[in-house]
């Protein structure tokens, strides 16, 4: 046995070896750079088969991906330049405060859907933050809710539809706003009527009036998004983009 062992071993340390030298620039190793794939493999049935996972519904996918390209110019030519200079002009103190005032904002939605949904531990929570972040936390500046335990929450009405059986139907991107369905398109809606219907802190009579507002928390929401078109790197992000905002949707009605 001890014959055997012994050739086994020095096999195992030169593998070990070369794997630590296949390394990528932040040191993990790559094992799989000297893969060589079949040449004579269909590339079309290749594609076709590792993309069958990601089957969404699209009926509209030609013009889907026209938005698609346009929103990725227009972030990469507008809206991150924009918030990089946001970013510079502002001290981080002050993009803090316009966040969590923006967010104290968006938990009137929160609540009101987290009723509709009967999430009583949630609409109990998302109560508790709009008393406190609106008093203690100056109007939302602070979020000293957080602190005390009671976390945000994100209900949005495509999520309260889901919650109530109605399919998500046909995938959408809509311009600047990214990845949707028509159901979360419709809820959007809802969610927007409903912010200015209930008219919290009076802010949709201020942003009627001071259109600089809603440009101010148009820029917040790109800055606190951490998404990147291109950032995956891959040819078939359109697909990924699509079936990862499929599946988290799922996960947020399912919670």
């Amino acid at each position: 046995m001890a014959k055997y062992l012994f050739p086994l071993a020095l096999l195992l340390a030169a593998s070990l070896a070369q794997a630590e030298t296949q390394t990528d620039p932040d040191g993990f190793t790559n094992p799989m750079q000297q893969l060589q794939f079949n040449p004579h493999l269909d590339q079309r049935e290749f594609e076709r088969s590792t993309l069958s996972a990601l089957h969404v519904y699209d009926p509209w996918e030609s013009w889907n991906r026209r938005v698609y390209h346009f929103n990725y110019r227009f972030d990469e030519w507008v809206f991150l330049p924009v918030v990089r200079g946001y970013r510079y002009v502002t001290p981080g103190l002050v993009r803090t405060g316009v966040n969590n005032f923006f967010g104290n904002l968006g938990d009137v939605p929160n609540l009101l859907n987290s009723l509709l949904q009967f999430k009583g531990k949630r609409s109990l929570q998302t109560t508790g933050r709009l008393l406190l972040n609106t008093t203690v936390g100056v109007a939302g500046l602070w979020d000293p809710a957080t602190r005390m335990g009671l976390p945000k929450q994100s209900e949005d009405f495509g999520q309260t539809l889901g919650f109530y059986g109605v399919p998500d139907g046909p995938y959408v991107m809509l311009p600047l706003l990214g990845p949707s369905n028509l159901r979360d398109t419709g809820g959007r809606v809802f969610d927007f009527a409903a912010e200015n219907q209930i008219n919290y802190l009076n802010m949709a009579e201020i942003s009627s009036d001071h259109p600089e507002i809603t440009g101010l928390r148009v820029i917040d929401l790109r800055d606190s998004t951490s998404f990147r078109y291109g950032q995956t790197n891959s040819p078939f992000e359109y697909e990924k983009v699509r079936y990862v905002y499929r599946e988290a949707r799922k996960l947020q009605i399912a919670e």
